[in-house]
């Protein structure tokens, strides 16, 4: 099993030192969010301060941006990195896009399906200098010449990886992608009865195997060196499901276990502001659900009832306190736990 935690974010002159200490402590990868702070320019720093770890976005939001400007951004990464940069793509949800971004929001599975393959067309077309010549509904590239087209390499192509929740997001992922990232609100249960089929069905049209396709993330980690650090860690873990309990989109997976009520309580909560009180609400046999929890010495066992059903990377440094600053030799147990994950396809 694979693990990867999160680069500081709010000042690039933490990124270069982070990175080679992440790299030291044996992690398989270090990524940013695009939360408050562009998902892009730590991983440049981190791409010339490191040597072997893999550098990921984990999300770049995709709809506010053309693909040929994260193509560029892409290709610029993967020459730095010396082919460990891995694009992960996410589309938001309409609200931000419409009134944080200010883009037009189309049927978004549609969009990112697109978006992948133009993604591909335009590496191809700089790879190969074929004429590029890509036409969808959303996104359609014809024009690149001698001058804007960047100089060849000889890593792969970027890998591509996407967020998905809905049933078409994850044929997306399955059907054009390279991985999926998971989102934290995912149980065992829902990743193997709704999101594990729905990404096999898609990737029998993919053209690899499942052993060439990353499943990342589904929940959360719980750990620390004693009962007052997994307390800590559970009440993170209650704020954030306090959060995502309250939006539509995740009540199906509230509902699978029994705890709809609870969601449309959440839900009503938030309507009238009561954001701060929504954590109290959460159970912790409901934390137990969505994350791995056990100190150090119990951890691993706890990751393998969890999520050793078919995920095969799991994120660190998500939460707080909870998940950061593993000891190299709890890393090294977790990634001897068996993942069918071999490695990306060489496109």
């Amino acid at each position: 099993m694979r693990i990867v935690t999160t680069l500081p974010m709010d000042d690039l002159n933490k990124a270069g030192p982070a990175a080679r200490a992440i790299e030291a402590a044996g992690y398989d990868g270090a990524l940013t969010l695009e939360t408050a702070h562009h998902p892009f320019l730590p991983l440049a720093i981190a791409a010339v301060e490191t040597e072997r770890v893999e550098l990921l976005t984990s999300v770049a939001i995709a709809f506010p941006r053309s693909p040929m400007v994260c193509a560029n951004a892409a290709w610029d990464l993967q020459v730095a990195s010396k082919g460990r940069f891995v694009l992960g793509l996410g589309p938001q949800i309409r609200a931000h896009n419409e009134r944080r971004f200010s883009v037009p929001w189309s049927a978004p599975a549609a969009r990112m399906r697109e978006y992948v393959e133009s993604l591909r067309a335009i590496w191809s077309a700089w790879r190969s200098g074929e004429k590029l010549d890509y036409k969808g509904e959303q996104y359609r590239f014809s024009l690149m010449t001698p001058f804007f087209t960047p100089p060849g390499n000889d890593w792969p192509m970027t890998p591509v990886t996407i967020a998905a929740v809905g049933p078409g997001m994850l044929k997306v992922a399955g059907s054009r992608c390279d991985g999926v990232r998971l989102h934290p609100i995912c149980t065992r249960g829902y990743f193997e009865e709704f999101c594990l089929p729905r990404l096999l069905e898609g990737l029998e049209e993919n053209g690899i195997t499942r052993e060439q396709f990353e499943i990342t993330g589904g929940g959360y980690i719980v750990t620390g060196k004693d009962e007052e650090a997994i307390r800590r860690g559970m009440d993170e873990v209650k704020v954030r499901l306090g959060f995502y309990g309250s939006m539509l989109n995740f009540r199906p997976v509230f509902e699978m276990h029994g705890y709809g009520d609870l969601a449309r309580k959440l839900r009503q909560m938030t309507l009238v502001g009561k954001w701060d009180e929504s954590a109290g609400e959460i159970p912790d046999d409901l934390v137990h659900l969505f994350a791995a929890v056990g100190v150090h010495g119990e951890i691993k066992a706890a990751i393998e009832a969890r999520f050793a059903n078919g995920v095969d990377t799991l994120y660190a440094g998500i939460l707080p306190t909870a998940d950061r600053d593993l000891p190299p030799d709890l890393i090294q147990d977790i990634q001897t736990i068996p993942v069918a994950f071999t490695g990306f396809a060489e496109r």
